[in-house]
């Protein structure tokens, strides 16, 4: 477990390492606001994407492995733009490519930590792997300040440290659970998605959830800035304080899951966070209460990643990895497209009120059918073990 949280901690530190640093990244390569929204959205897409690859080459070579080739990847990235340099946006643009094997991670982290616990506490070991996404808070603690005092490119050297660092220590640490791992391959993903309903609904719930926290977390430094004037160090610092709400929430909603549900979870979770996002959309409360309903917005986003993983192993114990590739590639489409949308609606409208309006009614809409589809997991689910749907 401290293995798969370290490894997801810190993959998820570089995966949004451009975020917290959009700002004077954009100004140094004098990048529009579209462009800078694709700069920090491409490494969410390209991480959701290769989930589906590290979640096939997981169960083929096993977690560990493929955790350790995939960490080696993202360090030989990031030393090769510390020393060549990132001079426009085209090679921006192709380190974000890079970034998103961090951002697969997902798929051997969560897997190599399910796969020891039973079904009655899969929501709180799922949770404490997964709130691994924590690493975020570092990238927008730090990397601001050291990018204004060393320069942006030198901030892409000081991460191999924490790396090299954690790939030590998964190297010595990690295990994999006991137990014969079936093979997955494409085909495997196919049969699930074909004539699966369910698998389509927690995929569309966890682009809601999981796509919301990270392109909230990407897009946020950017909208502290242009909005309210927050200089790259305080937009990341604000930014900060939301993503450890959602974090630290993580693990909770997983426990909250077990206890209660996880839909009477999840409909709570959508039902607050199209309050909150239609109100920071109207601007009330300006740059404090802006905040304040962001930090309030990722903490319901962070209980409803853990709800939705607590869900997963109930409905496809057997096809749990193929699963989760899919879940997880899903919440990344989900975080590039609201990155990338609300950057286009800036600059095309001047504002970001209309793209919060119009996730605010996705998470409105995603309460509606997820009451729905409730009775039926319920009835479908209850003889398939002790955990609560």
């Amino acid at each position: 477990m401290l293995s798969a949280f370290l490894y997801f901690d810190l993959s998820f530190m570089v995966w949004y390492l451009l975020g917290p640093m959009q700002v004077q990244i954009a100004e140094a390569l004098q990048l529009d606001t579209q462009q800078r929204a694709l700069m920090v959205a491409v490494p969410i897409l390209c991480g959701a994407l290769l989930r589906l690859v590290l979640g096939i080459l997981a169960d083929r070579i096993g977690a560990k492995r493929t955790g350790l080739l995939a960490q080696a990847l993202v360090i030989g990235a990031l030393l090769c733009a510390w020393k060549l340099g990132v001079h426009d946006f085209s090679q921006v643009l192709l380190l974000g490519m890079m970034l998103g094997v961090a951002g697969a991670s997902f798929a051997v982290a969560l897997p190599l930590a399910s796969r020891w616990y039973p079904p009655e506490h899969q929501g709180t070991a799922m949770g404490i792997a997964g709130a691994g996404n924590s690493g975020t808070v570092l990238a927008a603690l730090f990397a601001p300040a050291l990018a204004a005092a060393f320069g942006y490119q030198t901030v892409f050297g000081l991460a191999c440290i924490p790396l090299v660092l954690t790939l030590l220590v998964f190297a010595a640490c990690a295990k994999e659970a006991p137990g014969r791992v079936v093979r997955k391959g494409w085909a495997d993903y196919g049969r699930v998605l074909v004539g699966n309903r369910d698998a389509w609904w927690f995929m569309f719930f966890y682009a809601i959830t999981f796509g919301g926290f990270a392109g909230f977390a990407s897009a946020l430094p950017g909208y502290f800035h242009d909005e309210f004037g927050f200089d790259p160090k305080l937009a990341g610092w604000a930014t900060a304080a939301c993503v450890l709400a959602g974090s630290a929430m993580r693990p909770l909603g997983g426990v909250i899951a077990d206890r209660v549900g996880g839909t009477r979870t999840l409909l709570a979770v959508y039902l607050s966070v199209a309050l909150l996002v239609a109100a920071a959309g109207i601007g009330i409360g300006g740059p404090l209460g802006a905040v304040s309903l962001f930090v309030l917005t990722l903490l319901c986003l962070g209980a409803g990643n853990g709800a939705v993983f607590q869900l997963v192993p109930q409905r496809f114990g057997a096809d749990i990895g193929v699963m989760t590739g899919l879940i997880g590639m899903a919440g990344g489409v989900g975080g590039f497209l609201l990155a990338a949308g609300l950057g286009v609606l800036k600059q095309q409208t001047g504002g970001y009120g209309l793209g919060l309006w119009g996730f605010a009614c996705i998470a409105l809409l995603a309460w509606g059918l997820l009451r729905g589809v409730t009775r039926q997991w319920r009835n479908q689910w209850a003889a398939l073990g002790a955990a609560r749907v």
